[in-house]
């Protein structure tokens, strides 16, 4: 992670992380199963989950169209 990078900038990435964590449980979707629904590696789902990477906005809309939710939900 770039320790550059502004500290609003790392606590909407945890954010936008918890978003994701928090509706991909209420769905009782692993994040093997949501990797798979939305076409990416588990890994890029953890580490989105974690707030670890700055989440391309392609895995976003494939995360929101698998948990059925806008992408905006997610973004807050």
């Amino acid at each position: 992670m770039p320790a550059d990078q502004p500290q609003w900038i790392l606590d909407a990435r945890r954010a936008v992380g918890l978003r994701v964590r928090d509706a991909r449980v209420w769905r009782d979707m692993t994040q093997e199963e949501l990797a798979h629904e939305a076409g990416i590696d588990r890994s890029s789902v953890q580490r989105i989950e974690l707030g670890q990477n700055d989440p391309r906005l392609t895995h976003l809309l494939r995360i929101a169209s698998a948990l059925h939710v806008h992408v905006r939900d997610l973004l807050g």
